[in-house]
């Protein structure tokens, strides 16, 4: 082992600062790619001559940092890189999100049809319970990989073919917008954490009780109606939510708010 590749113990830094740049700089000398194994706790000890305490401070530190994964059972990994998605604070879908980052979308819808409302999605929908709606799931991929569960609802005779619509690579805004004429003008959207059920947990390629992060969305079209509502159930491990904040003016005209809601 080179002198750079150990601790050094008359260093000023910490041995577990220390160790978490030496396991940062042996993922990046050997290119090692998301969901590469990494060497255990014992391992480290053993190879860096350390305790189990610098180990798990440094594992722990970045675990936080997103830069591996702790499995447990299994062992630590190359952490896969989440998603920062700016859904809440703006009006798009993810699909122009992915997009725009570079990434590709793929939707695999599993039920499209025409169904009475409930209760609760004609409250969303400002719409008497019964009223027809379009009932949309989807398994959303991010570069192949199960990342978003999502149910949509809009009124019926907002899109009539809607079900029809091939999904598959397209935006459902987009087909809104240019096919049926429906533009979101503002919205409304909460983000929430939850655990994945067994049959949501299938669909995600996670296991049941994983942590999920729920978004739910009420989107507003010209005519100040509400013409979209939908849950989005996005995998913990792959996405993060960022907002962009903007301090109120001397004059006192608030900037961009963060509302937290208690339930």
């Amino acid at each position: 082992m080179q002198a750079g590749d150990r601790i050094d113990r008359g260093s000023p830094l910490p041995m577990y600062y220390q160790l978490k740049q030496l396991i940062v700089r042996d993922i990046e000398g050997r290119r090692l790619q998301p969901g590469a194994r990494l060497l255990g706790d014992h391992e480290l000890c053993a190879k860096y001559d350390v305790s189990r305490t610098v180990v798990r401070q440094a594992l722990t530190d970045l675990e936080n940092e997103g830069v591996i994964e702790r499995v447990k059972g299994r062992g630590t990994f190359v952490a896969h890189p989440k998603t920062a998605e700016g859904l809440v604070q703006s009006l798009t879908g993810l699909f122009e999100d992915v997009a725009a980052r570079g990434g590709h979308l793929r939707s695999e819808v599993r039920r499209a049809e025409v169904l009475p409302a409930d209760a609760a999605v004609a409250a969303d929908l400002e719409i008497d319970p019964g009223e027809q709606v379009i009932h949309l799931e989807r398994l959303r991929f991010v570069d192949d990989e199960p990342w978003v569960w999502t149910v949509t609802h809009l009124p019926a005779g907002l899109a009539p073919g809607l079900v029809d619509e091939d999904l598959t690579d397209r935006s459902l805004y987009q087909v809104l917008e240019s096919s049926y004429g429906v533009r979101l003008v503002r919205g409304v959207r909460s983000v929430e954490a939850a655990v994945a059920s067994a049959a949501q947990a299938r669909l995600l390629g996670i296991r049941r009780g994983d942590p999920v992060l729920a978004l739910r969305s009420i989107s507003i079209g010209e005519s100040g109606r509400p013409v979209e509502s939908f849950l989005a159930l996005h995998r913990g491990d792959r996405s993060r939510f960022q907002v962009e904040l903007t301090r109120a003016t001397a004059s006192g005209r608030p900037g961009t708010p963060l509302v937290l809601v208690k339930a």
